[in-house]
């Protein structure tokens, strides 16, 4: 219970414990975002009733003022894989269309300012904000705006803002085990981007499960880093990446461009993915089966994660307040086993 001078107050979360539901179902009950059934409703109900609960006529107003509109921030370049990054894009439209809300797309490098800017102009109600890096001077930002926004990528620091992230050591740890329990002595790991520690968490975390699941099943992991980005980079590694795919060799991409590169080399070579070494990747079911020899993978789950972070951006939007610590993690489902897999006796 709230006070007001010697008065309490009771708050939503008082309806909630007395009906027996959760806080945002009272939310939704009175917003009628959401359907409820007819018994979950009069229960929510009543418990107003008997409460005489009143939501904050400040809360309320700012929620009949709404633009309907949320903003996605996203980088978007030539450096960004797009089979990778559309999915996201697709899921935060298609759930926001749930609700009747459309999406504005930032792209781009959306600095600090440029998310001021947003806010200032009340074009949008919230924010999902992507690309999240460990040092993100846009979150300290994000944080002071005034409207709900949720983080999708994990930061050093994520301010008080909520985030939801996928395991990618958890997918790093399935792929390796691919490879040892089918037998492979050499796995080749090509990082895409130059050099080692990133700015990127799930790059890092990717990693650390790739070696820590490699010393646990005694297999030969060698992480190859090209001296320059892109196509050019990993082209000038071709050989070094495939000089074993003799004896056992277990390629693992972490994203979907680094796969098509992986056809590419690899036919320039004369070697068939599946035959003459494994291939396995960090990439969605779609663009796992979009290729010749469709590849085993270990999805992202795209829509896993926007459907979580949607999530709690419509609780707040709806004014419901967060019990945990803003920290949300979406596992993998498992591994798929393809025919780019050699199965070794």
């Amino acid at each position: 219970m709230s006070r007001r001078g010697n008065r309490s107050l009771p708050t939503s979360k008082d309806v909630a414990a007395l009906a027996g539901v959760s806080q945002s179902t009272v939310s939704y009950v009175m917003s009628g975002k959401r359907s409820i059934s007819p018994e979950t409703r009069k229960r929510v109900e009543d418990a107003i009733a008997r409460l005489t609960y009143e939501p904050n006529a400040g809360a309320r107003a700012l929620r009949e003022r709404r633009s309907n509109v949320i903003a996605l921030v996203v980088r978007m370049s030539e450096e960004v894989d797009g089979a990778d990054t559309i999915p996201y894009v697709d899921a935060v439209v298609e759930e926001a269309g749930k609700r009747d809300i459309e999406v504005v797309l930032v792209t781009a490098e959306a600095g600090p300012d440029r998310l001021t800017r947003l806010a200032k102009r009340s074009i949008c109600d919230g924010m999902i904000l992507m690309d999240i890096r460990r040092h993100d001077d846009r979150v300290p930002v994000a944080a002071s705006l005034g409207v709900p926004v949720v983080l999708i990528g994990t930061p050093q620091d994520s301010h008080g803002l909520n985030w939801v992230d996928f395991d990618h050591r958890r997918a790093g740890e399935l792929l390796v085990a691919e490879l040892a329990d089918t037998g492979h002595r050499h796995a080749v790991f090509i990082n895409e981007a130059p050099g080692g520690e990133t700015e990127y968490h799930f790059i890092n975390e990717f990693r650390a499960g790739l070696g820590s699941a490699a010393d646990a099943r005694g297999l030969d992991l060698e992480l190859v880093h090209p001296r320059h980005p892109g196509w050019t980079g990993f082209s000038e590694v071709a050989e070094r990446v495939f000089r074993r795919s003799g004896d056992r060799l277990g390629l693992i991409a972490r994203t979907p461009k680094v796969v098509g590169w992986a056809f590419q080399v690899s036919a320039v070579h004369r070697l068939v993915p599946g035959r003459d070494f494994s291939l396995v990747g960090l990439c969605t079911d779609n663009v796992a089966l979009s290729y010749s020899v469709p590849v085993t993978n270990v999805s992202p789950e795209p829509r896993d994660t926007v459907r979580l972070a949607m999530s709690v951006l419509f609780d707040q939007l709806d004014g419901v307040v967060s019990g945990s610590e803003g920290r949300h993690i979406v596992g993998p489902r498992g591994l798929t086993r393809r025919a780019s897999t050699t199965v070794f006796s």
